[in-house]
């Protein structure tokens, strides 16, 4: 395709000695000519930004940006937000490797929708891979790659409480990672709330969608995501922000009648990663006696996969 506009990529770096260089060499690689690339550091403790800085010395499209004291996740986007100057801004993680045509396929995913559908405010995400440590590989499907585009409101349904409609494909949800829009938009929405240091991706989307959003997707695999652990991404952590997520959209909850189911199902989805099915049944039943139709769809929606998954991860182990 044509080039018409500049693109930055985002490229927040917290404690990623190790993978970093590979995030920065998949952002260098892209084939789209005009673009800046931003990397944050979040006040990282293992040398990351004097990393950084010698590996973008010779990178005159490549800037660093230090943060002096860590704010998690949100704040360092917010960071590149700030300092970005294209027209497109795509995010990319420290511990990810993306494909050399993944901006110009969400360039040119974006501009056909806008197209098609005018100037409504729109979102893309790549269609990607994630490959866990013990070598098992689960394809991650992008949300809007088929014909039917998820939007508005019941977007945010789905992300809040799992309501899902006939015909939509969620596939693998709106993770920053795949993220690609125009920098207006991110703009507009405010960014991401600074509160968060989990799910603010989903935060974003819910916003996103209640402003009657719309979400698009790349069918091609475009990016390959490697999952990895740490105090930031434990259950504890990713329970309590998504509980705050759901008080922080309780009025709109409230109005459909969906607050008590949204609030109590991460805490369910917590006692299972913890194993304590004791708990878990009790919160089960809890969250049934008010929502007997909702949390019995919900369940078999969701469990059979998550087991399934679990299994797969286990398989790969044992080989």
């Amino acid at each position: 395709m044509i080039e018409n506009g500049k693109v930055s990529i985002g490229i927040t770096c917290y404690n990623a000695g190790e993978t970093i260089g590979r995030a920065i060499a998949s952002a260098r690689a892209q084939d789209w000519h005009d673009i800046e690339i931003l990397i944050v550091d979040d006040a990282s403790t293992d040398g990351s930004a004097d990393m950084v800085a010698q590996l973008i010395a010779d990178e005159p499209r490549a800037r660093l940006i230090r943060l002096g004291v860590n704010g998690g996740p949100a704040v360092a986007r917010n960071a590149v937000i700030a300092a970005a100057k294209g027209d497109f801004l795509a995010f990319f993680d420290d511990d990810d490797e993306s494909l050399p045509g993944r901006v110009s396929a969400q360039v040119a995913a974006i501009r056909q929708f806008e197209a098609s559908k005018g100037q409504l405010p729109v979102a893309c995400y790549a269609a990607g891979e994630r490959l866990y440590p013990n070598g098992y590989l689960k394809p991650l499907p992008a949300i809007g790659a088929e014909e039917i585009r998820p939007h508005g409101p019941a977007l945010a349904d789905y992300l809040l409480f799992h309501r899902r409609l006939p015909g939509w494909r969620y596939n693998s949800g709106t993770p920053t990672c795949a993220l690609m829009a125009r920098m207006s938009l991110f703009r507009q929405f405010g960014g991401f709330d600074e509160t968060l240091r989990r799910v603010e991706d989903v935060d974003f989307a819910v916003r996103l969608a209640l402003a009657g959003g719309w979400f698009i997707g790349t069918s091609d695999k475009l990016f390959l995501q490697h999952a990895t652990t740490g105090a930031d991404k434990s259950y504890e952590r990713n329970r309590d922000a998504e509980v705050a997520i759901v008080d922080k959209h309780a009025g709109y909850l409230k109005s459909i009648r969906r607050y008590h189911y949204a609030r109590n199902w991460p805490i369910l989805r917590y006692y299972h990663f913890k194993r304590d099915y004791l708990r878990f049944a009790l919160q089960f039943l809890r969250i049934w006696m008010v929502n007997p139709v909702l949390a019995t769809k919900h369940l078999f929606a969701t469990g059979p996969k998550r087991l399934a998954h679990e299994r797969r991860m286990a398989a790969v182990t044992e080989v």
